[in-house]
């Protein structure tokens, strides 16, 4: 242990004070996710994780995040509910292609006057029709258009008037269309802000998984040490050390929790496109567990992607 430490432990000033921040990290996210989770958001992009696995783990432990929207969110993630165990709003900035200053826009134009429509909306806070259909492809307008499809409809309709007719209202028969269904909404949420606030996209899948017998990550959790386990998750990392020999560690997600992989070098030359490749990964392999530690050794893998259809998941990788 001493000596592989030796060729990758950190000098005792560099290691004392990353023990401090750990410390000082683990103690807020433990006394007040709901901080812990804004502050990482507004904080991305970084490191490790995703805004959606950030999310996705807040969720678990009880954290209420609410989405985008343009009647509450401005720019930046905010707590909402105060002092009484708040919620995470959602900021501005998660919707891919929003620029700040039209969000910014946005906040100021609600704070003189709430909004009363997308037309309302759009004409105040002074938005192009492809920044309106932006907030609409993200269900940021539900609080003023409904679901996702109806606010895709409108947004389609508002195009900037000229300065003579700008503050004319314009009045037309409503056009109500039906709602989306769940797994379109979830395509819709990753495609538009890379996370989703509805069921994680396995819960749609369980019943497939579940009947070629692969587990959850709750349900590995009660296996004991040593059992052959089959397991299914979306790739959230990819990291190869460089003093890991080879190594692979893989962090797969479902809707339950996280499930660290080890993939060691023979089997990374045997199947190096469904480990490089792979957005939804099924392992088969043995459960080590020791004390509240586990991994997943890998002995054979196989890529399920075409199962996640148009959904778009993106893993980070570190080499």
């Amino acid at each position: 242990q001493i000596k592989g430490s030796s060729s990758y432990g950190f000098p005792e000033s560099h290691a004392a004070s990353f023990a401090l921040l750990v410390y000082a990290s683990c103690w807020i996210k433990r006394h007040h996710p709901a901080e812990f989770l804004a502050a990482m958001l507004n904080s991305q992009p970084l490191g490790f994780y995703s805004p959606s696995q950030l999310v996705q783990d807040a969720k678990r432990h009880e954290v209420e995040v609410r989405r985008a929207d343009v009647m509450h969110s401005d720019y930046d993630c905010t707590l909402e509910g105060l002092p009484h165990e708040p919620a995470v709003r959602l900021g501005l900035r998660l919707i891919v292609g929003l620029k700040k200053e039209s969000a910014e826009r946005i906040a100021a134009a609600r704070r003189d006057l709430p909004f009363e429509s997308a037309e309302d909306l759009a004409r105040r806070a002074q938005l192009e029709q492809h920044e309106m259909r932006l907030l609409a492809g993200a269900d940021a307008l539900m609080s003023l258009a409904g679901h996702r499809r109806q606010q895709v409809w409108e947004a389609a309709a508002l195009k900037r008037p000229p300065e003579l007719l700008r503050e004319a209202p314009v009045n037309e028969d409503l056009l109500e269309l039906p709602e989306a269904p769940e797994g379109e909404e979830i395509v819709f949420d990753y495609a538009t802000t890379g996370l989703t606030l509805r069921r994680h996209p396995l819960a749609l899948l369980r019943p497939m998984l579940a009947k070629r017998r692969l587990m959850s990550a709750q349900e590995l959790a009660q296996v004991p040490n040593g059992r052959l386990v089959r397991y299914c998750g979306i790739v959230t990392l990819r990291q190869q050390p460089d003093t890991a020999g080879g190594t692979i560690f893989v962090s797969l997600e479902d809707e339950t929790g996280v499930v660290q992989v080890i993939v060691w070098k023979a089997l990374r030359e045997r199947q190096r496109a469904e480990l490089l490749r792979s957005r939804l990964l099924a392992v088969y392999g043995k459960w080590q567990r020791e004390g509240e530690v586990t991994n997943l050794i890998a002995g054979r893998l196989e890529d399920l992607t075409p199962m996640l259809g148009r959904l778009g998941t993106v893993s980070r990788d570190f080499h």
